[in-house]
């Protein structure tokens, strides 16, 4: 059992180590900018949504008033 255990750490580390391509701090730079991108229209899509929705149901509850 634990044979098993270590050459599965093994393996893992192998595979981590020199099998795994990473990607170059340039790389990475573009894709958290087109996260931080992508996050930042969205929450403006939900805020805009969520502005509309709030004016519509406000003008519902007046007039019903």
């Amino acid at each position: 059992m634990f044979t098993k255990i270590v050459n599965y750490c093994k393996a893992c580390y192998n595979e981590l180590a020199h099998e795994t391509t990473w990607p170059t701090g340039r790389e990475l730079t573009h894709s958290a900018m087109v996260v931080l991108s992508a996050s930042l229209v969205i929450a403006l899509v939900v805020f805009a949504m969520d502005s509309v929705f709030r004016f519509i149901m406000t003008g519902l509850y007046s007039i019903g008033n």
